[in-house]
């Protein structure tokens, strides 16, 4: 295996810790966002999107951090990180794109730039946008993980240790990378407790930890 990816990208973060959880071994091949290397002909040549991660498996080339995540799910199944489940499936997938979906898209690199560069924001302007939209969405991730603890209650079950259940799942390979930049933007987080006791959750894991952004080779913190 093959991943594209840059050490501080929310998506190859969350792909490297999916990785690591299965135990796979793969190449590291830095493409540096900050510098522009996803623009240039030889990456284009392998990223459709010019965007990362992207990883070489099994013969092909996927793109998409939830699409590379599924797949690996789906072929390598040990430990799942998707419920077998299928009400327990869509629980995961659904918190798992409310970061995914609402929070990560807005608050791109990409879209930050453009608020500057584009926009002529300010960077205290540009720094309050990412602040509000990611605070207001972990709010919304919090009350959703708040109405799946109550479920669980009904059900008799103890409360999840991660996200959702006794294992990391794909809303863990999502949220930490999440908390990682937001704290990057001094985001508020109080008032979170079921968020960040999933997240401190999987910080204590040797995957995660392996996975993060000061174990990157490209590194430049």
């Amino acid at each position: 295996m093959k991943l594209y990816n840059y050490f501080r990208s929310s998506a190859s973060f969350r792909v490297r810790i999916a990785l690591q959880l299965k135990g796979l071994a793969y190449e590291y091949l830095p493409i540096h966002i900050a510098k522009g290397e996803h623009k240039g002909e030889a990456y284009s040549a392998i990223s459709a999107d010019t965007l990362v991660p992207v990883l070489e498996v099994d013969g092909v080339r996927l793109s998409q951090s939830m699409a590379i995540i599924e797949y690996l799910d789906e072929t390598r199944p040990e430990p799942r990180l998707i419920p077998a489940d299928p009400i327990a499936r869509a629980q995961v997938r659904a918190i798992s794109q409310s970061i995914a979906c609402e929070i990560h898209p807005i608050n791109n690199l990409r879209i930050l730039k453009y608020l500057v560069r584009d926009l002529k924001v300010s960077d205290d302007a540009k720094n309050t946008w990412y602040r509000h939209w990611c605070r207001e969405g972990l709010e919304a991730f919090e009350r959703q993980l708040s109405n799946l603890a109550v479920q669980r209650s009904a059900q008799g079950l103890a409360p999840s240790v991660y996200c959702w259940g006794d294992t990391p799942t794909l809303a863990d390979c999502c949220l930490v990378p999440q908390i990682f930049n937001a704290k990057r933007f001094n985001v508020d987080f109080a008032g979170l407790p079921l968020t960040m006791a999933a997240y401190e959750a999987s910080m204590l894991l040797p995957a995660v930890q392996r996975s993060q952004p000061s174990a990157c080779p490209d590194n430049e913190a």
